[in-house]
């Protein structure tokens, strides 16, 4: 099933898709499940939607998607997850995964513009796989881990390199304002078995940059459940981003940053596409 977040008649919503449109779940849960995060923390969400699903109540042209999961409580990113993106940026594997925080204003829905903020031209693509939490759970096993992911969706980790790299910190570059892709939608865990291999492609005007399979992670998403859980307790609606591959606008000769009227897109082979604009902030 592909859950997704939206916006139709100035109202909030989310649903899933259906062959013929989207069935509005906000609308027909109401009281029960308000927003997605609140319906992943059913016993079966996918269950559920069936449960009170039927015809579409909106076409997909007819509304404004939003990120995934609009109201995430935690967003971990991961850095240097892939051998290749290491080696780019003339950095070594680490034992433990590098983690790094992004809040939710940094997101946007797919279809709608990433903005380039006017303190900075070096603005940068990085397409990489998010994994969205459904069963909470704290100091959960490489084991068990699979059982906690509810689904997976396309992600642009977009970056502000000057600020970026400012200091040893990467937050300021990773959280300006509408600069991170996060959609189309969420295909849920029953539709991509565990560990199950992914293919990322990012493309931007066209031009493919980078292609990397979940292989070729590093620190595998079992890993990254069980480090980050360890920290905290994980919670329905969580999002772990799982690092992008080699290929970075930063480190190409000459350097390729996104500028107004480009268009770059997140493809993985088991999700969906996901597609934004870029406009000045």
């Amino acid at each position: 099933m592909k859950f997704l977040s939206f916006v139709v008649a100035n109202q909030t919503s989310y649903g899933y898709l259906a062959d013929d449109g989207i069935v509005d779940l906000g609308r027909r849960l109401a009281g029960r499940a308000d927003d997605l995060r609140t319906l992943l923390a059913q016993p079966d969400p996918v269950a559920l939607a069936l449960e009170v699903g039927g015809a579409a109540d909106h076409r997909l042209q007819d509304v404004t998607l939003l990120p995934v999961i609009p109201n995430p409580e935690q967003i971990f990113c991961v850095g240097l997850n892939y051998a290749d993106h290491v080696a780019e940026t003339n950095r070594q594997s680490t034992e433990q995964p590098m983690i790094f925080l992004r809040v939710p204003a940094s997101q946007v829905g797919h279809g709608q513009p990433l903005l380039r903020p006017r303190e900075s031209e070096r603005f940068d693509y990085e397409g990489e796989i998010a994994v969205i939490i459904g069963k909470p759970g704290r100091r959960i096993s490489e084991a068990d881990s699979w059982d906690h992911i509810a689904g997976y969706a396309c992600y642009n980790d977009g970056s502000v390199r000057d600020w970026q790299l400012h200091t040893a910190q990467w937050g300021p570059g990773k959280n300006f304002y509408r600069t991170g892709g996060f959609g189309p939608w969420m295909v849920t865990a029953d539709e991509i078995g565990p560990d199950e291999e992914m293919t990322l492609v990012t493309r931007v005007n066209g031009v493919e940059l980078q292609r990397a399979s979940t292989r070729q992670l590093i620190h595998s998403i079992p890993k990254l459940i069980a480090y980050l859980s360890t920290i905290t307790p994980l919670a329905p609606g969580d999002v772990i981003v799982t690092g992008t591959p080699g290929g970075i606008g930063l480190k190409r000769t000459p350097p390729l940053f996104l500028k107004p009227g480009d268009t770059v897109e997140i493809d993985v082979d088991r999700i969906g596409t996901l597609v934004n604009g870029v406009a000045d902030d």
